[in-house]
């Protein structure tokens, strides 16, 4: 048989459907026969899970007597798997193949996953997670031992994080177990396709991965929604803001001419505000729902099935519905606020008739003029076929230590060979015998401040040189507790009745009092006590609060930020942005100046008794979260008497009693070296990075047998710890983990860094006699993140108004 021949009963059902199989589908069963690794990047719509699949569909009909697990699915959502699965069962039943598919997760039941162990089904569909458990078993040689293929699903959304890390890892393992199984990977939004080649590859060698390219899709029909502007006037984009909300007539009217609609928020903060908001106005009481991760599973799955069923008109969500679900009925994607990203943009747009001949419809919603300007660049970026997407990085270390940890769980090892097949994984290709023993001592026995507590002595070495568990009981705990995933300490929404409703942080939490109301899972609610885990609730129809979440805000990518900062000086290109995006654009330039592609523009203006200075850095928020807490403490150092800082993703204000003359000084180099180390050290960052990693490495346990620890508890544990190491052994493994997690993903080091080598070198400085255009979308902010309602609203909305009359006085 040919390369890319079909066996008869797949090409008959294709026909029977008036389909016909695509040229990259074939490629993928041409690569697999090959015996080669596969790279597919393909529009949404394209048939790239039917293309992961092929070869081992044509596989088992042409051994028909396989038994064993065959192929395993990766998915980055239990909620993808589980659709995979029923999309994969129709045309097995379809073609009456007598191949088994199951799914395996966190909300599997145990008894299933007992026996999956014992009699595995052909297929299974998990999650990296649920991997690495699986090959934790002392089974697990026996289990895996016959697998000839791996699908990893939406490969970008977490082959360049920890997730990413522990699958690597996993990988490496399944080679050592089945040296003859193949690996492929499915995006449809990757930027550099070599990088995840040679993620996929062991020992990062990408010839081994054929990159299989899908045909283009219709071009994806995207337009900015912009006010609805009266008879006669001209319409009028946002000043401030972020979540779109002089949309949601406009909004509804969409969801009114559309079978069904998808909203997209960046944040369950936003999801649950834009609902409330919707519904508010939903006269003809359309079905609508809500989806974001904090909801119960019992909530997203029973929304989900009624997308799927096509009972909804419309479904407010957030990242939690990115990724590769398939309803087809979709007609229309609605982006509220900037999408931060090309490659996220694309990837929602993609939910939107989900077929590969069929533009998806999209619209975006900027709730700012920053971010009508980053929703425009957002979309030439999709319509030139231009993708950003995170970094590769070195694996953490304590992802490795987990990994160590299960290994031995399932066997003892030689720790020589153990590292051959860790450096084989590319996060952990550079991992020399010195790090890899550190790793080891630490795992053993906590490291040396900790190893005279007996809960921490878990492995140990005989004589031969052979790693052992030191009990069955640690590999049970390690079992229970083991995951990538750390979420904010949660406690757990419910009715009286038992009811769960999903999660909100404790800190939230702690903020609420008996009576309290506040909006979550679209409705409002009224707190009636509260227990150690439990926020107990009665449906209420008074004004609420909204919970809002940590860790949830989408940072803005590199390329759209370059994006945004050439509009700044085109000028020619203004003439197509709305009137007064224009002459918001026209009267900066006449005011002060614009920053040129790698300039870093500083202004200085007095206003009501204060002094601002506003740096225009496009870092994203997080980097200037940062930064201007630094500047903020520089300045104090230098007599400026700084009063406080406020940052978007564009820039940030910092305000004071005395005028900034020279802000060169404040932003020299060595405050990454000095302040920086100082601030990260004494700040909650250091220990919230190290919470997780502690978590993640197993220092910490979540979990025990017939009891989860709060949120509280797991923190007053870290905290315990963190003190401990930080007094007697500041350079362990784990404190090393945490600073590298503060430095890079709490703070954007890297993007602090840059910021600081372009202000020594193309600084410029203007100096104003009042606020100008550009500084009024950050300094409307100030003041606003802490309001409730009322006066205090009104007092704000005058002093923005106040703000914009000066700054677009022609004089």
């Amino acid at each position: 048989m040919s390369s890319s021949a079909l066996p008869s009963k797949i090409t008959g059902w294709f026909e029977s459907r008036g389909w016909q199989v695509r040229r990259h589908q074939r490629e993928m069963l041409e690569a697999a026969r090959a015996g080669n690794h596969a790279l597919l990047t393909a529009p949404t719509g394209a048939g790239k899970t039917l293309a992961g699949f092929l070869p081992s569909l044509v596989d088992l009909i042409e051994t028909p007597d396989s038994t064993g697990l065959h192929t395993l699915y990766i998915s980055p959502l239990k909620a993808l798997a589980v659709d995979v699965q029923r999309n994969l069962l129709k045309p097995i039943a379809d073609m009456a193949l007598p191949i088994s598919v199951e799914t395996r997760s966190g909300d599997t039941p145990a008894n299933r996953k007992a026996r999956q162990r014992v009699k595995p089904p052909q297929i299974l569909l998990t999650t990296p997670e649920s991997l690495n458990l699986l090959l934790s078993q002392e089974d697990s040689f026996t289990l895996f031992s016959g697998l000839k293929r791996v699908i990893i699903d939406e490969v970008h959304a977490f082959a360049t994080g920890k997730r990413g890390d522990l699958l690597a890892l996993s990988l490496a393992r399944l080679r050592h177990i089945a040296p003859d199984m193949r690996r492929a990977a499915l995006s449809a939004t990757v930027a550099d396709p070599d990088d995840y080649r040679a993620w996929l590859a062991p020992w990062g060698d990408i010839e081994s991965v054929t990159h299989v390219l899908g045909d283009e899709g219709a071009p994806a029909d995207i337009e900015i929604m912009v006010p609805e502007a009266p008879e006669g006037e001209s319409i009028r984009v946002p000043w401030s803001g972020h979540a779109g909300a002089y949309a949601i007539p406009q909004v509804m009217e969409q969801i009114k001419a559309n079978r069904m609609t998808l909203v997209f928020t960046n944040t369950r903060f936003l999801a649950e505000l834009t609902f409330q908001k919707l519904w508010d106005i939903n006269e003809d009481v359309l079905p609508i729902g809500i989806h974001h991760g904090s909801l119960s599973r019992e909530a997203r799955r029973k929304i989900e099935l009624a997308m799927a069923e096509g009972k909804m008109r419309a479904l407010v969500c957030t990242a939690s519905l990115d990724l590769g679900v398939d309803w087809g009925d979709i007609d229309c994607v609605i982006q509220m606020g900037a999408p931060k990203g090309s490659s996220r943009l694309l990837q929602r747009i993609g939910r939107a008739n989900h077929r590969l001949d069929q533009p998806s419809r999209a619209l975006l919603v900027p709730g700012n003029r920053f971010e009508y300007l980053e929703a425009q660049a957002a979309l030439d970026a999709v319509e030139e076929g231009r993708r950003d997407g995170e970094p590769f990085r070195e694996g953490g270390l304590d992802v490795l230590a987990q990994h160590v940890m299960s290994c031995a769980c399932a066997a003892p090892f030689q720790e020589d060979d153990l590292l051959a097949e860790l450096q084989s994984a590319l996060p952990y290709s550079k991992l020399d015998k010195p790090a890899f023993e550190r790793v080891l001592g630490f795992t053993r026995d906590g490291g040396y401040a900790l190893q005279a507590y007996d809960k921490f002595k878990r492995l140990r070495r005989d004589a031969d040189g052979v790693w052992h568990l030191v009990h069955p009981r640690f590999a049970t705990q390690h079992r229970m507790n083991a995951g990538i995933i750390v979420d904010a300490a949660m406690m757990t929404v419910r009715f009286r009745n038992g009811r769960t409703l999903g999660k909100v942080e404790e800190s939230f939490a702690a903020m609420l009092s008996v009576g309290d109301t506040f909006f979550f899972a679209g409705m409002s609610l009224e707190m009636i006590r509260m227990d150690t885990a439990d926020v107990i609730v009665r449906a209420s129809k008074k004004a609420a609060m909204i919970p809002s979440y940590m860790g949830a805000r989408l940072p803005l990518t590199t390329h759209l930020s370059d994006r945004v900062r050439h509009f700044l000086t085109d000028r020619p290109g203004w003439a197509r942005f709305p009137d007064d995006v224009r002459e918001w654009l026209e009267m900066q330039d006449y005011r002060s100046t614009m920053p040129e592609p790698g300039q870093l523009l500083v202004e200085t203006f007095p206003h009501k008794h204060l002094h601002y200075m506003v740096t225009y850095s496009f870092e994203g928020w997080n980097a200037h979260q940062s930064l201007g807490m630094l500047l903020t403490r520089r300045m104090e150092s230098q007599g400026l008497k700084p009063i406080g800082f406020v940052a978007n993703d564009y820039s940030f204000a910092c305000y004071s009693v005395e005028p900034v003359t020279d802000p060169a000084s404040l932003f020299s180099s060595d405050i990454l070296e000095d302040e920086f180390l100082d601030w990260v050290a004494g700040s909650h960052l250091l220990k919230r990075a190290f919470r997780e990693v502690a978590v993640i490495s197993g220092l910490v346990d979540r979990q025990h047998p017939g009891k989860r620890k709060t949120g509280k508890q797991v923190t007053f544990s870290t905290d315990l710890i963190f003190d401990v190491l930080r007094k007697y052994e500041p350079d362990h493994l784990l404190m090393e983990a945490a600073w590298a997690d503060a430095r890079a993903r709490m703070t954007d080091v890297d993007r602090l860094g840059k910021l600081l080598d372009r202000a020594a070198d193309s600084m410029v400085h203007v100096d104003l006699d009042r606020v100008s255009p550009l500084a009024v979308p950050v300094l409307v902010m100030i003041g606003r993140e802490h309001v409730a309602q009322g006066a205090t609203d009104d007092a704000l909305l005058i002093e923005a108004e106040g703000l914009i009359e000066a700054a677009m006085r022609g004089d």
